[in-house]
């Protein structure tokens, strides 16, 4: 499955500095404009990974909290 994703990419003094708007927290800078994608691109699996791990603990707290409470 793909995946498009809107990237912002701004010139900082001698830097760029990137974002991706659909996804919160994914954030990059680097000397060259391609330095800044392959580092967005990164940035962007790692979040993704992030926020499927803390998804997986939130459900399984309330898998847990569903049998102490029914």
């Amino acid at each position: 499955m793909t995946y498009h994703y809107t990237a912002v990419i701004v010139k900082c003094g001698e830097w760029f500095a990137g974002t991706i708007k659909e996804l919160s927290g994914v954030h990059t800078q680097g000397k060259t404009v391609e330095e800044v994608k392959e580092n967005l691109k990164e940035a962007i699996s790692m979040v993704i990974e992030s926020n499927l791990k803390h998804f997986q603990e939130i459900a399984n707290m309330m898998n847990i909290l569903k049998k102490i409470w029914p």
